[in-house]
């Protein structure tokens, strides 16, 4: 892969996760617009590291450049946890904890070249955070 490549894909994951950001900031959401994309950012070096570590040692050792990216999605579960708060009755950060989860696999995805996938994922993200808030709102009750 060369250096351009590698660029090319750690701007995509910073713009992609940007958008999502910028919503969840712009609705003051634990986790906004910096969050967002140091997560993304940080999953696309990981898979690249695994894709570069998997060119290194393809001919010497069984390496699997999937069991890397899985430890992402684990671990990601730890920061999502820490968006999740209870009152009362009420549990907020819930929509902000599957953000981060899939600005995470946007990042994986964006680092092993699967731009499509990482683009319309973006787009469909975003419809949901942005339209559904207003069917929620209609549907029940729920201020936007």
């Amino acid at each position: 892969m060369s250096n351009s490549q590698i660029i090319i894909r750690l701007i995509l994951s910073v713009v992609l996760s940007g958008f999502i950001g910028l919503e969840r900031q712009v609705h003051r959401r634990a986790a906004g617009l910096r969050t967002h994309i140091l997560v993304s950012i940080g999953s696309t070096l990981i898979m690249l590291t695994s894709l570069y570590i998997f060119d290194i040692y393809k001919d010497k050792a069984p390496v699997d450049p999937a069991r890397i990216a899985a430890g992402v999605i684990t671990g990601i579960g730890f920061l999502g946890a820490g968006t999740i708060i209870r009152y009362g009755e009420e549990i907020r950060g819930l929509t902000t904890a599957a953000s981060l989860w899939v600005v995470a696999a946007l990042g994986l995805s964006v680092g092993c070249g699967f731009y499509v996938a990482a683009i319309a994922t973006t787009v469909l993200v975003l419809l949901a955070l942005l339209f559904l808030r207003r069917v929620e709102s209609k549907i029940f009750g729920k201020p936007c």
